[in-house]
């Protein structure tokens, strides 16, 4: 199967930007990076049979990312695979926030990152902030080794990644909190693509009726986690914000403000413990 062959069966079958993503499954295949894959290829007998079979995969709506193993988030390599979201670069909005409320890139802060998923928010944080540490909770039994996996890899000693609910995290301990909490209506999750709906664990996207399950538990926990002053950053979906504003008015945290991602929507919740 030539590269042009593959792309072809990708458009075919729906996907976005088939060119990038057949020469991301051949890089893949050829064990190269992707640029090496401009250049001329003359891949083994073998090599080609691994590509076609994972352009069968992707064909069939399989996430890139469970294909290859891994995902960029924040120029960092992270492994994931089923069981755990994709990271998405809407999240990085959350990073970009995180940089804006704490200049000082020294700072010793005490971080958490509660549904950490593969760890990306927090070990993110960590790498720009040299002397802060942290902890990332993960109650899925699925996603908490890849959040394990990834912060040895990636973080050694400095973030600790527990197998528990977010209620179990200390009180008045953290200067910053992450979340990426599930925040799609449970009706609409039938809606979404087929590599999302099919593939990514639904625990991780299912949000309640209204999608505002996890945020009004959030609202009743942060005030008791954060330090004075503590702030916490949340990921919000599309349409969403206006409802936030309601939801943590009466939480003892203040709405400091709503950040859109690079498409212009609303994604990133900044709120302040008074």
């Amino acid at each position: 199967m030539t590269l042009d062959e593959a792309a072809k069966r990708l458009a075919d079958a729906g996907i976005e930007s088939p060119r990038a993503e057949a020469r991301l499954l051949l890089a893949h295949a050829l064990g190269v990076t992707r640029d090496e894959t401009l250049g001329a290829i003359n891949p083994t007998h073998e090599q080609a049979l691994a590509f076609e079979g994972l352009v069968a995969r992707r064909a069939a709506r399989e996430p890139s990312a469970y294909i290859t193993g891994r995902k960029e988030f924040w120029s960092m390599d992270f492994r994931v695979g089923p069981g755990v979201l994709v990271p998405r670069p809407d999240s990085e909005t959350l990073i970009e926030e995180a940089l804006r409320i704490f200049p000082n890139r020294n700072a010793p802060l005490r971080i958490a990152d509660l549904g950490a998923g593969s760890g990306i928010l927090l070990i993110a944080a960590l790498k720009e902030f040299p002397n802060a540490s942290g902890i990332g909770f993960e109650l899925s039994d699925a996603a908490y080794p890849w959040a394990k996996l990834n912060a040895q890899r990636l973080m050694l000693d400095r973030a600790e990644i527990r197998h528990a609910d977010w209620g179990t995290a200390p009180e008045n301990s953290f200067d910053l909190i992450f979340s990426n909490p599930p925040y799609i209506p449970a009706g609409d999750i039938a809606g979404l693509e087929p590599d999302v709906a099919d593939h990514e664990p639904h625990a991780a996207l299912d949000g309640g009726a209204d999608g505002l399950d996890a945020y009004r538990a959030l609202a009743r926990l942060l005030p008791r986690l954060l330090k004075s002053q503590g702030q916490a950053i949340l990921e919000i979906g599309a349409g969403q914000a206006a409802e936030m504003e309601l939801l943590f008015r009466d939480s003892g945290l203040t709405v400091r403000r709503i950040t859109p991602d690079l498409a212009g929507i609303p994604r990133a919740l900044v709120l302040e413990k008074a």
